[in-house]
């Protein structure tokens, strides 16, 4: 039996090895290595899922389907890993689109752990066999790869979440998705058949006082009191709340020599930001615009485009039928995979106008049109900024369609309802195709090419000249190709999606 002498030695000497270990191994930066990160409750972490879209592709140009499920639609369902343990949801049978998936998990976590490991699938289920989509991007020695698993860590601290999915506060460096959006076609697979999908979704914790900022963060950051509800307060006068500036702000980096991981923010609910002028992502949305609309999904850190589409009704002799569905969506696709996310109000944002009906607009009607059911006799309205504007009328007195400003356009449902009967021409198409070659025009889009009328038709001679530059500004491509080109075709050709203007639309009000 060892004497007291002998076991305060044993117990000095196996501190004197624990204990470095310990500290060796914190991941918390100069703090306990046990603590209860929120004291008024029991954390529970949360996951909603909040949309899912197949990026499946018609091009008559290939001409292939590019699909998820080459035999229907796709039949996905989503796993959700939280600290190892799964969750599964329903299958959404022969959908490509789900805006209300009605899939949420919750679990107890911790408290006294600060990091939460998550894990999002998305699958196709197929008679014998499942597939992995693809959503996400990761960079392996050989390039960026597609990624099946996007693997998150959320911090129960700041109630933000790092790893394939961030907050990039540099503007679309590092994750230009976009934070709580994932995309498969971040590895730069636009064109292939390699499942891609995008996923919308939320994580967030139980808070005491509701205004969604944890417990450690009001108390070693704002300085708020973690039992009042502070949303909505600007104490800097800078015209956007703490609750935007926190979640917004925030970002985490791992110093390697210490070992740690640290809590950073870029923007301060105390200090003036300025950000009525800052734009760090470049879409001519300010940080002011972003929160106004946060509402309906824009990200400061990656590209929006807004646009508020109104329509003109019938009468008795005349029927309009509504803009298609299926060319909203596939307007959706085409913007979305290239990560410029487009946000089309069709009366979901407070636009959406039904215009009354008129045989033959003119300029000067449609201008009385943009002043009254746009701006509403309001010329400072602060959509002016946000929204690019588009109507549908039933005929104009010129073409079947056209920009009558530098954030307007107009198409005419009596002309494309012509081309859409003729041979070849699928209506969906036709609709999508001509409102993005309109809305190219409020972003500068004036090639020679797409103005060329001699590159319209195959037999035309500018056809030929102009054939490489496959984009729907081009009319040698208009009604059959829902998409800008990616200048990739030599002579001739122009990258439409690099020499996007986002501020074009506010140049000429």
């Amino acid at each position: 039996m060892l004497n007291s002498k002998t076991k305060m030695i044993c117990l000095f000497l196996t501190a004197l090895f624990i204990i470095p270990i310990i500290t060796s191994t914190s991941t918390i930066a100069n703090e306990p290595l046990t603590t209860d990160w929120d004291p008024l409750v029991d954390v529970n972490v949360t996951i909603d899922i909040l949309k899912i879209r197949a990026f499946d592709k018609f091009d008559k140009q290939i001409p292939t389907w590019e699909k998820i499920d080459r035999f229907s639609d796709p039949d996905f369902y989503v796993k959700i890993f939280i600290n190892d343990e799964e969750f599964t949801s329903q299958v959404w049978n022969d959908t490509k689109y789900i805006y209300n998936p009605d899939f949420s998990v919750t679990v107890n976590v911790p408290d006294d752990e600060e990091f939460v490991d998550i894990k999002i699938q998305l699958w196709d289920k197929n008679p014998g066999f499942d597939k992995l989509c693809d959503i996400s991007t990761a960079f392996y020695d050989d390039g960026w790869q597609d990624c099946y698993d996007v693997e998150l860590t959320y911090s129960i601290k700041s109630a933000s979440w790092f790893g394939d999915d961030r907050v990039d506060v540099y503007g679309g460096r590092v994750d230009t998705s976009g934070y709580g959006r994932l995309n498969g076609c971040d590895d730069g697979t636009y064109y292939q058949r390699d499942f891609d999908a995008e996923l919308y979704f939320n994580i967030y914790q139980n808070d005491y006082d509701g205004d969604g900022i944890p417990y450690w963060s009001e108390v070693n950051h704002h300085g708020t009191d973690p039992t009042i509800d502070n949303t909505g307060e600007d104490k800097d006068n800078d015209g956007v709340p703490i609750e935007w500036e926190h979640k917004w702000g925030h970002y985490m980096w791992y110093h390697w020599n210490h070992n740690q991981w640290y809590h950073e923010w870029i923007y301060d609910d105390i200090e003036y930001d300025d950000h009525a002028n800052l734009d760090p992502d470049r879409d001519a949305l300010s940080n002011l615009e972003e929160y106004w609309t946060a509402q309906w999904g824009s990200d400061p850190y990656r590209k929006d485009v807004f646009l508020e589409f109104d329509q003109m009704q019938g009468n008795g002799d005349v029927t309009i039928q509504p803009y298609p569905d299926e060319a909203k969506e596939l307007l959706y696709t085409t913007f979305n995979r290239q990560n410029v996310v487009f946000h089309l109000d069709d009366g979901s944002m407070g636009g959406g106008e039904t215009i009354p009906f008129g045989t033959d607009t003119t300029y000067d009607d449609l201008q009385e049109i943009y002043w009254n059911y746009f701006l509403h006799e309001d010329e400072d309205l602060w959509r002016r900024g946000v929204f690019h504007y588009g109507v549908m009328i039933y005929k104009s007195e010129g073409v079947a369609g056209a920009a009558f400003g530098s954030n307007r356009f107009y198409i005419t449902y009596n002309g494309h309802e012509k081309k859409a009967r003729e041979i070849f021409l699928e209506r969906n198409m036709v609709y999508a195709s001509a409102l993005m070659h309109e809305l190219g025009h409020t972003f500068d889009f004036w090639p020679i090419g797409g103005h060329d009328r001699d590159s319209f038709y195959p037999w035309q001679p500018s056809w030929w000249k102009w054939r490489p530059y496959k984009s729907c500004m081009n009319y040698g491509y208009m009604y059959s190709s829902v998409d800008y080109s990616d200048g990739s075709r030599g002579k001739n050709d122009f990258d439409d999606w690099d020499r996007i203007d986002f501020y074009s639309f506010e140049s000429g009000w």
